[in-house]
């Protein structure tokens, strides 16, 4: 079994050296006074899109006057709610997110919309930190600008992880490579209700409030119901509480499947022990909940990664997914991997040792 633990420092390597190899970086340092706007279109996932904040916090420290916005679509867009580094979000409906009773013309006329909105910005930078994916390229292109960057081949010289790589456009803007902590803000009003619940829930405050949350995208990154009960029984033991966090809904949804099984039977096994269940109905309430964690257990994904954009302590389980690209970015964390790369293969015991091995590691 593969294990890490490690914690980011806050600069990337010498951004002299990572110009070195790109055909299109700017020839002098942008000047600090620059007010350029610039648009970040990011429409993957919840995890891609924490993981393009570090670009955000350095383009807001470097060009405080800039304008800077970011499209998005609205499955993931929660994650910008508040960031301090960015002026405006936009966000646009994929056709497979869309609502009961939200008709496909009705979405396609927003995107429309917005599309012609961010064109009357007339943007001086447009990013695609996601790479050349056909959509984003659209999208660049209907909009308009006077530069366009894509993430490509000859950002790989920045590292493997993803923060490197889509930092590493600031070199071929003529800004200075970094590679800051991820940052994500929950909303006031919903974090304090998540505390309000979590105190009417458990008698007293313990010692620590543990994170525990059991879906995943993937079926290799699943771990069994009965290893998050065992795993609970022996952390209780140390004064800890549990949330239980999951997608809800039932498995056989196509486009949101869900875990409302997979919490009954972790919550029958765990009789007893003072956990609070949680089902995540929006990303919102996933933000809110793990902002008020000690520390979070789970599975590689969209709530790892919104963990580290909180600065939490993770204990990450990682199936088929490149550990090097893809663990979590800023906080200390320790990262189980089998070599079958089947999360449902870490044993019990690695999980509870490389918690005690966190715990080491500064868990407040």
């Amino acid at each position: 079994m593969l294990a890490h633990n490690h914690r980011q420092t806050a600069d990337g390597p010498d951004s002299t050296t990572q110009r070195a190899g790109c055909k299109d970086a700017a020839s002098t340092r942008m000047d600090a006074s620059a007010a350029p706007k610039v648009l970040v279109i990011r429409r993957d996932n919840i995890g891609d899109l924490v993981c393009t904040t570090p670009l955000l916090r350095a383009l807001r420290a470097q060009l405080p006057a800039a304008r800077i916005v970011v499209l998005a679509t609205r499955y993931s867009a929660a994650v910008l709610a508040g960031n301090p580094d960015i002026d405006a979000s936009c966000s646009y409906t994929k056709a497979k997110h869309r609502a009961a009773g939200e008709s496909a013309l009705g979405i396609y006329l927003q995107r429309i919309q917005t599309i012609l909105a961010l064109r009357r910005e007339r943007f001086d930078w447009i990013l695609l930190p996601g790479g050349a994916q056909a959509s984003s390229l659209r999208f660049a292109r209907w909009i308009g600008g006077a530069r366009l960057l894509v993430r490509g081949d000859e950002d790989l010289v920045a590292g493997p992880h993803e923060v490197e790589q889509s930092c590493h456009l600031l070199s071929r803007m003529g800004l200075r490579y970094e590679t800051p902590a991820p940052r994500v803000v929950p909303a006031s009003d919903e974090r304090a209700r998540m505390v309000a619940r979590i105190a009417a829930a458990l008698p007293r405050r313990p010692s620590r409030l543990v994170g525990l949350h059991i879906s995943a995208r993937k079926p290799s990154q699943r771990w069994p119901a009965e290893s998050f009960a065992e795993l609970a029984r022996r952390l209780a033991a140390e004064d800890s509480a549990f949330l239980l966090l999951w997608a809800p809904g039932g498995t056989d949804n196509v486009q949101h499947p869900g875990d409302d099984e997979k919490a009954a039977r972790v919550l029958q096994l765990a009789a007893g022990l003072p956990i609070v269940a949680l089902p995540t109905r929006r990303l919102e309430h996933l933000i809110a909940a793990l902002s008020v964690c000690n520390a979070v257990i789970c599975g590689d994904g969209g709530a790892m990664h919104v963990a580290a954009g909180l600065d939490k302590p993770i204990v990450c389980l990682f199936g088929q997914s490149t550990a090097a690209r893809w663990h979590p970015w800023g906080p200390a964390y320790e990262l189980l991997q089998m070599p079958g790369m089947e999360v449902k293969d870490i044993s019990v015991d690695a999980v509870a040792r490389a918690y005690a091995a966190l715990l080491g590691d500064g868990v407040k």
